[in-house]
């Protein structure tokens, strides 16, 4: 036993000895400035199972430029519907991170994925509670059709059709 100490007392003391090198801190990169385009305030409108409804959400690069952080408002369904979203690049994976909760659920979604320049389209995919309750790929899909407008649309499984799709347009 006395062996067993002094052997963990000797990895610890090796450990500690190790300098500990300062790392610098992350600087948002040119990928960032494809998330701070989406500052500001939008008015949404969400087609979801043949319905329609109105909302707004309100985009902000925080935390340094590293995060884009969202608030989203609407009314569905003659509910009151509340999401935030938290979004960044990140440098060590080469993958666009998102990750959103809101008024339905208790489980955050956390997706990843790339951005398409010459389509100017970020495709996110995670796995998050489908219909049944039971985990399922997402994927979404934002196409920026001009510097005030962005058709989102999210699919289910292998879905080709979306389960909802959210136009943005910019507030002036």
């Amino acid at each position: 036993m006395t062996t067993v100490r002094w052997f963990c007392a000797a990895a610890l003391a090796a450990v500690l000895a190790v300098p500990v090198q300062a790392q610098q801190p992350a600087q948002p990169g040119p990928e960032h400035e494809i998330l701070k385009k989406m500052e500001g305030t939008w008015d949404t409108t969400m087609k979801f199972m043949g319905q329609e409804s109105k909302g707004m959400v309100e985009y902000k690069m925080d935390l340094g430029g590293l995060w884009l952080l969202s608030k989203f408002e609407s009314d569905l369904g003659g509910q009151k519907f509340s999401g935030r979203g938290a979004d960044t690049y990140d440098a060590g994976k080469k993958k666009y991170i998102g990750i959103w909760i809101d008024s339905m659920t208790t489980a955050p979604m956390v997706m990843e994925g790339t951005y398409d320049k010459e389509k100017k389209t970020l495709t996110l995919v995670g796995e998050a509670a489908g219909p049944d309750g039971k985990p399922v790929k997402h994927t979404g899909v934002s196409e920026m059709k001009d510097e005030d407008t962005i058709l989102f649309k999210m699919f289910v499984g292998d879905s080709k059709e979306p389960m909802f799709a959210i136009d943005y347009k910019r507030k002036k």
